[in-house]
C-alpha cells in the first residue's frame, strides 16, 4: 500500500483532502495529513479507516524527515518559501513531490539531481498557477496542430465572492490569503507585450489600468495586470506573439475604490509604525493626511483626493468602517499593509454560509490558412460554503489527481517541471471536468487588441 503524505492543511485543503479520502480504497493507498493543528485535518478526515492526522512542526528537521521517510509521495501546501526544505528531504529519501505554488529559482536548481533519480516534482498545479497552464496549454496545442500560428494570448483568474453571497459595495470577500489581495501588483512594474510593443505598468498606475471583458451568463468584469505576463511565453512556446497579458478578475469598479487605498500609502509593506497597536481605523487614515487643526478627516481625505460626497467610491470607504474613533488596530509594530489587512478582514471575511466563485477566462487570437480567429475559453466555479470553497475546489483537486495520476506511474516525465505536457495536462483536465470543473469554448470575432477595452 502506498503513502502519501500532505504537509498543511490550512484554506485550501479540504477539497484535496476530501477526493483523496474517497480514493483510498480504488487507488490503494493511505494518507497521513501533518500540520501545527490537528482542530482542521481531524474535522476533514471525519474517522477515516484510511487516514490519520499527526502534529508536524516543519522546522523540527527530525519529525520532517522522519514522516518524509515513510511516504511515497508528499504534498506541500505550505507557504511557498518553505516547499524547498520539503523538496531537498523529498529528494534524499526519493519521494515525488506535488506543490501548488510557482517554481522557485531555489527548486529549479534541483532539477537535474531529481530527473537522474526518477523522481517527479510537480509545482504549478493549483488553479493560478495551474488550472491556467493546463487549459491554456490544450488550445495552443491544437491550435499548432491545426497549422495555426498564435497571434494572441490573454488570460485572467479571480477569485471572488457568489453573486448571492455578494453584500457590500466592494462585491468582493476574501477567499484566499488576505495579505496577498493586500499586497497584488507590487514588487516591480507589470509588465506585458500588446500588437508587438513592450507595455509597463508602474504600481501607482496599475488599478487605473485595467481591461473589461464578459463572462457568459456572469455580466462584465475588469482585470488588471498581473506583476510579469511573460515568464511563460518561452514556457508556453510563444516567445514570437505579438500580443500576451495575464490579469486579475474584479467586479467593474473595484480597482478604482482600490487605487484610493495604493495612493494613500495604506498598502505600503516596507515600514513600521509606531503606536499601532493602540491606534483607531481613524487614527490610521489620518496618518496619510495633512495636518488640519480645523478640518475633519473626512474633508482633507476627501479633498485630497478629489472624491465628490455622493461618489460610489466614497460610500465605499464608509462602509469600512475607516472613519471609526473607537475601533482599535489592535497590531503592534505593525506596516501599513497590515494594518489596512486587519479593517479589511472585519469586512470583508467569508461567512459560514457564504459561498464564493473563480472566475478564469483565456482569449487565443490564431491566423489559420490566412484567416485570422478567436477562441474565447472560460470557467466559472462555484463554492458551497466556507469550508469547501471553489478556491479549495479549484487548487485542491488538480493537486490530489496528480498525486495520485503519479503513484499510478500514469505520470513518467521525471524532473522538477509544471503542467504543461499533453502527458500530464490531459487526464488530468478530464477528471478535473467529471468533478465539474469544466471550460465553455466559444469562436468569437478576432479583434485582436482593442484599446476601447483598456480603461486610463
Amino acid at each position: 500500500m502506498k503513502n502519501i503524505l500532505i504537509i498543511g492543511a490550512g484554506k485550501s485543503s479540504s477539497s484535496l483532502i476530501t477526493y483523496l479520502l474517497e480514493n483510498t480504497y480504488k487507488e490503494d493507498f493511505q494518507l497521513v495529513i501533518g500540520d501545527i493543528s490537528l482542530e482542521n485535518p481531524l474535522k476533514l478526515i471525519n474517522n477515516h479507516h484510511r487516514a490519520k492526522a499527526i502534529l508536524l512542526d516543519i522546522f523540527n528537521e527530525y519529525e520532517r524527515k522522519n514522516e518524509i521517510k515513510k511516504s511515497d509521495l508528499v504534498i506541500s501546501m505550505l507557504p511557498a518559501h518553505l516547499h524547498f526544505e520539503v523538496a531537498k528531504d523529498c529528494l534524499q529519501f526519493k519521494k515525488h513531490l506535488v506543490t501548488a505554488s510557482y517554481i522557485s529559482e531555489q527548486m529549479k536548481t534541483l532539477h537535474e539531481d531529481v530527473k537522474k533519480s526518477g523522481l517527479i516534482f510537480m509545482n504549478e498545479i493549483g488553479l493560478d498557477p495551474g488550472i491556467d497552464h493546463m487549459s491554456s496549454m490544450k488550445i495552443i496545442n491544437k491550435i499548432r496542430e491545426s497549422g495555426g500560428k498564435m497571434l494572441l494570448f490573454e488570460s485572467f483568474c479571480g477569485g471572488l465572492v457568489a453573486p448571492e453571497s455578494d453584500t457590500n459595495l466592494w462585491n468582493y470577500k476574501f477567499t484566499w490569503n488576505p495579505r496577498n489581495v493586500v499586497l497584488a501588483g507590487q514588487g516591480g512594474a507589470a509588465m506585458f507585450i500588446q500588437e508587438g510593443t513592450y507595455k509597463y505598468i508602474p504600481y501607482h498606475k496599475l488599478f487605473r489600468r485595467t481591461e473589461f471583458l464578459n463572462i457568459k451568463d456572469y455580466g462584465k468584469f475588469e482585470a488588471y495586470a498581473n506583476r510579469d505576463s511573460l515568464k511563460y511565453r518561452s514556457i508556453y512556446g510563444l516567445d514570437d506573439i505579438p500580443t500576451m497579458y495575464r490579469g486579475t478578475i474584479r467586479k467593474i469598479g473595484f480597482s478604482r475604490a482600490w487605487n484610493i487605498f495604493v495612493q494613500l500609502g495604506m498598502t505600503d509593506d516596507s515600514y513600521k509604525i509606531e503606536n499601532s497597536e493602540h491606534m483607531s481605523y481613524r487614527d490610521f487614515v489620518n496618518l496619510f493626511l495633512a495636518y488640519s487643526p480645523s478640518d475633519s478627516v473626512e474633508l482633507k481625505l476627501r479633498s485630497y483626493l478629489k472624491i465628490d460626497q455622493d461618489d460610489l467610491i466614497w460610500e465605499k470607504l464608509v462602509e469600512l468602517d475607516l472613519f471609526n474613533h473607537f475601533k482599535k488596530i489592535g497590531l503592534k509594530n505593525a506596516t501599513p499593509a497590515q494594518m489596512l489587512q486587519k479593517i479589511l478582514e472585519n469586512s470583508w471575511t467569508l461567512q459560514e454560509n457564504d459561498k464564493d466563485m473563480i472566475v478564469m477566462q483565456h482569449l487565443f487570437g490564431y491566423e489559420l490558412n490566412g484567416k485570422k480567429h478567436q477562441i474565447e475559453s472560460s470557467l466559472v466555479v462555484l463554492g458551497e460554503n466556507q469550508t469547501y470553497t471553489a478556491m479549495a475546489k479549484t487548487v485542491g483537486l488538480p493537486v490530489a489527481i496528480a498525486a495520485i495520476k503519479i503513484l499510478k506511474n500514469d505520470i513518467k516525465n521525471p524532473g522538477v517541471q509544471l503542467p504543461i505536457s499533453k502527458e500530464v495536462y490531459e487526464p488530468i483536465l478530464t477528471e478535473l471536468e467529471n468533478c465539474g470543473i469544466q471550460f465553455m469554448e466559444r469562436e468569437v470575432p478576432y479583434l485582436g487588441y482593442n484599446p476601447n477595452n483598456v480603461i486610463g
